[in-house]
């Protein structure tokens, strides 16, 4: 019995590093949060200009007389792009395949951080 009360007053200053360890891990992960992806980070006002066109249109068919625009006009906006109101606008800044070939995904990122914090090439 005297041998489990010894081992465990040896474990005593290591209980304590675990819990400085676990606390300053708390710390510095609410401190500096994930520097997830390196990818473009637009700005805050880009949003606002880039859907000014879209409201154009959307203002004009809501002031329209009930049964306009008839259906004819609908599917000639809605064939000239995503949808009857945004037409094609922004169409070329959208995510599809043709134009994500050389996109880097989350796990290629982490990989090449983690090559580079470990050091290995």
């Amino acid at each position: 019995m005297k041998i489990f009360a010894f081992a465990l007053s040896l474990l005593r200053p290591v209980r304590y590093l675990i819990v400085i360890a676990a606390c300053s891990l708390l710390l510095f992960s609410n401190a500096f949060p994930a520097f997830a992806i390196e990818s473009y980070q637009s700005d805050v006002k880009e949003g606002e200009t880039q859907l000014l066109e879209t409201q154009r249109l959307t203002d004009e068919v809501s002031r329209m007389a009930p049964g306009q625009p008839d259906l004819k006009q609908t599917q000639e906006r809605a064939n000239k792009g995503l949808n009857e109101v945004q037409g094609d606008a922004d169409i070329d800044k959208m995510k599809r395949p043709s134009n994500s070939e050389d996109a880097v995904s989350v796990e290629d990122e982490f990989n090449n951080f983690f090559k580079k914090v470990t050091g290995n090439k």
